[in-house]
């Protein structure tokens, strides 16, 4: 049984990671700051072993490689720290990973990184120039905005009277389960360097992301339109963290909500003709 390291096992896509891969047969060591409340162990045909691991105090990496033929690099500060934990952090993993002869280092990243002067997103693209080159073998995916994201971002204004977005922004939103898919697969295959991207099956105005959100919840706040200068705001409104030529994903906005927040899938479109019948 091949053992693969997981960090960030705690977080939206670490966490789905470690089910998915232990139900394909891999030995997972999820990595956590804290084991005093670790999550249950998943079920299926591998196993699951919980490691206390700091990427910022650099304490139990080498220990947390020792064991693992492959890494999965999910850890990630975007509201934190994100030069200690997503470039520092994964220079000394990357480290310990060539010490301990790890064969394949996956690295999950963001479309967009290379083209939007987000700071997060400047920080994601330093890590990703930290693993191409590095001696490990390795693949960097980039997908788009997990669902989860977008929810969360539409959650922070939830309980305004109105809510004020810049609802030109473009994003393709994408399951994050579904990325988790992607990636086992690509362990089982083997490094292939820069991996192509996982995008949502449809690019959206926030606008139109809003809306669905609201009917999902039976709210009825006003979306009042919200311009934001700036060269992030421009990447965003331009497409640049959208890959339509790379769709691949089949849960849609409207079916990810129905599931969160229960109803009918309903579609923006549907949504749409409704409205002007």
């Amino acid at each position: 049984m091949e053992s693969v390291l997981v960090t960030g096992a705690t977080g939206t896509l670490g966490g789905a990671l470690v089910d998915r891969l232990v139900e394909a047969g891999w030995r997972v060591l999820a990595a956590t700051r804290r084991l005093d409340d670790p999550p249950p162990t998943a079920e299926g045909d591998g196993t699951i072993e919980w490691v206390k691991l700091d990427l910022v105090e650099g304490t139990g990496i080498e220990a947390g490689v020792a064991d693992a033929d492959a890494v999965v690099h999910a850890a990630t500060a975007p509201q934190g720290d994100t030069m200690a934990v997503d470039v520092r952090g994964t220079e000394r993993l990357l480290d310990a990973a060539e010490g301990a002869g790890v064969e394949h280092l996956l690295y999950p990243s963001i479309v967009g990184v290379g083209e939007i002067p987000f700071s997060y997103y400047e920080r994601k693209r330093e890590a990703e120039r930290a693993v191409e080159a590095s001696p490990v073998p390795s693949t960097t995916l980039r997908a788009t905005q997990f669902h989860a994201f977008v929810d969360e971002l539409l959650g922070t204004v939830a309980k305004l009277p109105v809510w004020p977005l810049p609802t030109e922004l473009r994003a393709q939103p994408v399951d994050h389960r579904e990325v988790a898919d992607r990636i086992v697969d690509y362990l089982a295959d083997g490094p292939r360097g820069r991996a192509d991207p996982v995008g949502g099956p449809a690019v959206h105005r926030l606008g139109e992301l809003a809306s669905a959100y609201r009917e999902a919840r039976g709210l009825r706040r006003a979306v009042v339109r919200l311009p934001i200068p700036g060269g992030v705001a421009k990447g965003f409104r331009a497409g640049k963290a959208t890959r339509p030529d790379h769709a691949v994903g089949t849960v849609t906005w409207e079916s990810w909500l129905a599931e969160r927040y229960g109803g009918p899938p309903e579609s923006v479109t549907d949504r749409a003709g409704a409205s002007s019948g």
